[in-house]
């Protein structure tokens, strides 16, 4: 059987390395043939192959020529970023014009700021779900009763098996009436932060709180199928390593993002000729590289201060909406009408596109 995260890994490394352009370079004297394929040459590069005439066997010019290869690709990035923040329709019409050399590929900078993004929130603790758990004081109470009943149950266990040491049994029941305990301290709050729990989880953290629900039946899991029911289970009863696996299933598959998008945004122009499904490609990419910025910089700057977390909220409820228009209308070359109905039904589609996105891969990390 295939291994789903391999093959997740290996499509986006694959389209990385294909997306990402080679640098430059300085060539230079010509040496009268091809190190490469052989063919005579005249000039700095090859006209049969491309390659450098001028081939450098030191450590010093490999240095060099890192350095170039990062300098090169910086001052196309410091060409493309305002661009791609303030007018992000001349960008892509740019792009489909064939105007490239000065820009970074809509591909490869998707594809950076992708791993970029999901390195920072990785650090930033964005990543960590808040589980909130609300309850009536009808079942607060309840809960508070089986509390206490279960404590007791738990002291009379202890004694039992105090009573008449090495019997497995009432070590396991035992076991059995500190666990009933720890779920329902965790669940009404009241566990002791420097308590241990028997399985290793923080008491009254996100983790322990998600463990509990699952283990006490709380959290229902019913994909109509009973083995992947317990295999889903038994990945939420470890929720870090749950989070985890959904982070890199999400890493490695954001290119899915790609062509989920791209016939949601045909759709906008089934009527209108002239545009290709690849113009539509370059538009979905260079839009999605804005967001996954967009959302770095919030993860980044939110935990540090309030008012950096409120600007964020309000750059991501009105920055997306005047972005997507400013692309559209400069884009495809719309009127203001044409340009602010297409935005809204992008709105709906990019909620659709991302639900269907985000549900396949919690399916993929919690079933792989």
């Amino acid at each position: 059987m295939v291994d789903i995260d391999a093959a997740g890994g290996a499509a986006s490394a694959g389209i990385l390395a294909g997306a990402l352009e080679h640098p430059t370079g300085h060539a230079g004297d010509a040496e009268g043939n091809c190190t490469d394929c052989g063919q005579p040459v005249e000039g700095k590069f090859c006209s049969n192959c491309g390659q450098p005439t001028h081939v450098h066997r030191s450590l010093l010019h490999l240095g060099e020529e890192m350095l170039h290869g990062v300098l090169h690709f910086d001052a196309r990035i410091w060409r493309t970023l305002p661009l791609l923040a303030f007018n992000p329709g001349r960008l892509t019409r740019e792009w489909v014009q064939g105007r490239r050399t000065r820009y970074v590929s809509p591909l490869a900078m998707f594809l950076f700021t992708v791993f970029l993004m999901f390195f920072v929130i990785s650090f930033s603790g964005g990543l960590e779900p808040n589980v909130n758990t609300t309850m009536t004081p009808a079942e607060r109470a309840e809960l508070t009763t089986q509390l206490e009943a279960a404590r007791l149950e738990l002291a009379e266990a202890r004694e039992a098996a105090q009573g008449a040491p090495g019997s497995d049994a009432l070590e396991l029941t035992e076991r059995a009436r500190a666990t009933t305990v720890e779920v329902l301290e965790s669940r009404l709050g009241v566990a002791d932060p420097a308590a241990k729990r028997t399985d290793g989880l923080a008491p009254g953290s996100w983790q322990a709180q998600v463990h509990d629900a699952v283990a006490s039946g709380d959290l229902k899991v019913n994909m109509g199928n009973g083995a992947l029911n317990e295999k889903i289970k038994k990945k939420l009863l470890n929720p870090d390593l749950a989070i985890y696996k959904i982070q890199q299933t999400a890493y490695k598959f954001s290119f899915l993002l790609i062509p989920i998008s791209i016939p949601f945004v045909a759709l906008l122009f089934l009527w209108r000729r002239g545009f290709t499904l690849y113009d539509h490609g370059v538009f979905v990419l260079y839009s999605l590289t804005a967001m996954s910025i967009l959302m770095m910089v919030i993860s980044f700057l939110g935990p540090l201060w309030v008012g950096f977390a409120i600007a964020g909220a309000m750059a991501f409820t009105f920055g997306i909406p005047v972005h997507l228009f400013a692309q559209l209308k400069g884009a495809y070359g719309l009127s203001w009408f044409s340009a602010a109905w297409r935005t809204l039904f992008l709105l709906l589609f990019c909620v659709f596109a991302f639900s269907l996105f985000l549900v396949a891969i919690i399916a993929l990390g919690l079933t792989g």
